[in-house]
């Protein structure tokens, strides 16, 4: 079984032993020989996935939640978690609340390198990388490290305000980095892989 995440810029596939991606550009191009199993927010793909060997599995993703607009993709994401908290570290940062298999409510901020993009067209100046290593205890005293500190210690203290001493389950391109300032964080790139895995198997009869 073949699972396939569509965001805006690539495709994500799952085999069940490994995840590999493509752009989008290249995912326009790419011809399936068995089924594959999807979720999509990307506009661009909708005409592609007309073909019969795709599966979309978003209408067979239930999260109890009140939240008006919620992406399917941050749908999956949730659906793989019970309790805790969530953060889907990518070009956007989203967190999301699970409370005994409910979606409390979640929020949206902008992620580490569009943030790192929107201080490069300010100036030539500013285009400097980010320093990971950063330490959010020491008032920086280097351009560098004030724009990584600018950049970190507002996301780091948002979700540790948010989590309430609660499991963080981090995913996305930056949530590795992200899960090393916190004590209770769990790093899980197969996240929403696991949402949709379930979905499936609560659905076996119809989608199998």
């Amino acid at each position: 079984m073949i699972l396939c995440d569509i965001g805006n810029t690539n495709a994500s596939f799952f085999d069940g032993r490994r995840v590999w991606n493509l752009t989008i550009d290249e995912f326009m191009a790419y011809e399936p020989t068995e089924k594959i199993y999807y979720i999509n927010v990307n506009d661009k793909a909708e005409q592609k996935l007309l073909n019969h060997l795709f599966i979309d599995i978003s209408s067979y993703i239930k999260l109890n939640s009140t939240y008006i607009g919620l992406g399917i993709d941050r749908a999956a994401v949730c659906y793989a978690i019970n309790n805790g908290l969530i953060v889907d570290a990518g070009s956007a940062i989203t967190l999301d609340l699970m409370a005994n298999g409910c979606h409390i409510g979640g929020f949206i901020i902008p992620g580490i390198s569009t943030t790192l993009k929107s201080l490069q067209n300010i100036s030539p100046r500013l285009n400097l990388p980010l320093n990971t290593n950063i330490d959010l205890d020491c008032l920086p005293q280097r351009t560098q490290d004030a724009i990584s500190y600018g950049i970190i210690k507002p996301i780091v203290s948002l979700i540790s305000d948010f989590s309430s001493q609660k499991t963080i389950y981090f995913t996305g391109g930056d949530g590795e980095f992200l899960s090393k300032f916190f004590s209770q964080a769990i790093y899980d790139r197969m996240l929403i892989f696991r949402g949709m895995q379930r979905a499936i198997n609560e659905n076996k009869e119809i989608l199998c």
